[in-house]
């Protein structure tokens, strides 16, 4: 029997990466919402950042290619998101 290590090849996985770090991407933008201070909104624009390279990686991996797809379609539409709060602040 193999040996269990303390992380599972799921959490290792291109794929489940990338829609943590898009779940990460959408809890920040939420804090950013709620908190609407300059510094909440780099952090959200940092881990978009880490979510578009866990995509390149994922799509380059090739498996779950579905689910990368929403998860890159859902990205696109924090990253929106994020931009207007943004320009709105910058607006004020």
């Amino acid at each position: 029997m193999a040996k269990h290590s303390d992380t599972s090849w799921k959490q290792d996985h291109p794929s489940t990466l990338f829609s943590n770090s898009v779940q990460k991407a959408d809890r920040m933008l939420k804090h950013a919402k709620s908190h609407p201070e300059e510094m909440a909104i780099e952090h959200a624009f940092d881990q978009i950042k880490h979510a578009e390279n866990a995509r390149l990686n994922a799509e380059q991996y090739g498996e779950h290619l579905d689910t990368v797809q929403q998860n890159k379609e859902y990205l696109e539409q924090l990253k929106q998101q994020l931009h207007e709060m943004k320009e709105n602040m910058s607006g004020q």
